[in-house]
């Protein structure tokens, strides 16, 4: 029995020596690599992931009106009134001057009394037709004579078609004198008062109207952008979204304001401005407090489509060469820093969006860039992840619908 507790001591002894051996061999190599580790400089990374990102182009522009109507007479005359306020409402044919209408009126009267006139000759001839009529079968009256009231007949008509004529451009003339708004819309300051002598089809207008609800919003876009544009779309880089979303455009004003209420893209020119290498891109706006006047300047921002594999990149973690290229400092799989020659499209809030030298999974180095080099070892901590933007949020939302 003192056999068997004197082993297990023994035992005991040897299993306590071995781990105290275990322990102050473990401890001496958690110092050896912190004492490795201590000469290394630590930075922070973000480890690069693709996500979907909504793209958009932002593009200065001019607003012009919807419709423009310059008011001219088309009658020559005295200007008797002026019934608009300068810079009010109008509506379509609501009347805007009054021409001196006397010689005009006169001039319907007597297209009238012509009318008239020419209305009784054509009866008489047509009764002298009808009564030479059943002679001529009896050879009481010559052939030529009866001939010849016929003739007087169709004439007579043809002087009642004639009248009326006269007397449509008579009225005519009449209304002209009676200047009506073209079209619904504002009117400016009238170029002329009353009293004022005005010719038909004259080369200033007496005034103009702008209908500016809705209004356009003209824009200029690169030619090589929107061959980049294009080819993105047709290789199935870019995904265009579908439905009301596809061609809105959202607007800027000029104190940096945003303009409320989304527009439309209505066309997109066929022809290249050679003089500047631009097409012309027009969107349309509801305006109806008539916020946006005519000639404003505007930026608008029109949306490319998603990009359902991009890389985001912080700007923090880009630098420049001296050739002025884009560069990041990357940790590799040995935790050695490497440097990327990067190709950028644009900003997105505070990151680039990197289309060369970077891929998923590689860590871009965020934070200590100023202690390390290309190849020396690091110690590299992951930077903590920031809630994702509303708009990539968006973004992420209509990729998933698309898919």
């Amino acid at each position: 029995m003192q056999s068997i507790n004197k082993h297990s001591a023994l035992w005991r002894s040897a299993a306590v020596a071995t781990l105290t051996a275990t322990a102050l061999t473990l401890a001496a190599c958690g110092k050896k690599q912190e004492a490795a580790q201590a000469g290394k400089p630590q930075v922070t990374v973000v480890t690069l992931a693709t996500q979907p990102v909504s793209l958009s182009t932002e593009l200065p522009g001019r607003t012009s009106a919807y419709r423009v109507a310059e008011v001219r007479p088309q009658v020559n005359g005295i200007i008797q009134k002026r019934l608009f306020t300068e810079g009010g409402e109008v509506k379509t044919g609501q009347q805007l001057y009054q021409i001196d209408p006397a010689l005009y009126q006169a001039s319907f009267d007597s297209q009238k009394a012509a009318l008239a006139r020419a209305q009784a000759q054509q009866k008489t001839a047509a009764l002298l037709v009808e009564r030479y009529k059943p002679l001529v079968a009896t050879r009481a009256v010559s052939q030529q004579t009866y001939d010849n009231a016929v003739a007087a007949r169709d004439q007579a008509m043809a002087d009642v078609l004639s009248a009326k004529a006269a007397l449509e451009t008579a009225r005519i003339n009449l209304v002209y004198t009676k200047v009506l708004s073209p079209i619904e819309g504002i009117i400016g300051r009238s170029t002329v008062t009353e009293g004022a002598l005005v010719t038909a089809n004259q080369s200033a207008a007496l005034a103009t109207v702008q209908q500016i609800d809705p209004i356009y919003v003209d824009v200029t876009q690169s030619s090589v952008e929107l061959l980049r544009l294009q080819k993105a779309l047709a290789s199935g880089q870019l995904k265009r979204a579908e439905g009301e979303q596809a061609a809105q455009v959202a607007l800027t004003l000029e104190d940096g304001s945003q303009y409320p209420v989304p527009g439309k893209l209505q066309f997109s020119e066929v022809t290249v401005d050679p003089s500047t290498g631009s097409v012309l891109l027009r969107a349309v706006f509801p305006n109806p407090e008539h916020r946006l006047l005519p000639g404003m300047f505007v930026r608008a921002r029109l949306a490319d489509g998603v990009d359902a594999d991009s890389l985001l990149v912080p700007q923090r973690g880009v630098t420049r060469n001296q050739r002025g290229l884009p560069t990041a400092l990357v940790v590799n799989a040995d935790n050695k820093v490497e440097l990327r020659e990067l190709k950028t499209d644009r900003a997105i809030g505070d990151k680039w969006l990197v289309t060369s030298g970077l891929k998923a999974g590689d860590r871009v180095i965020v934070e200590g860039l100023q202690m390390v080099r290309p190849g020396i070892e690091v110690v590299a901590n992951e930077a903590q992840a920031a809630a994702p933007t509303p708009a990539q949020s968006q973004a992420g939302a209509a990729a998933a619908k698309q898919q």
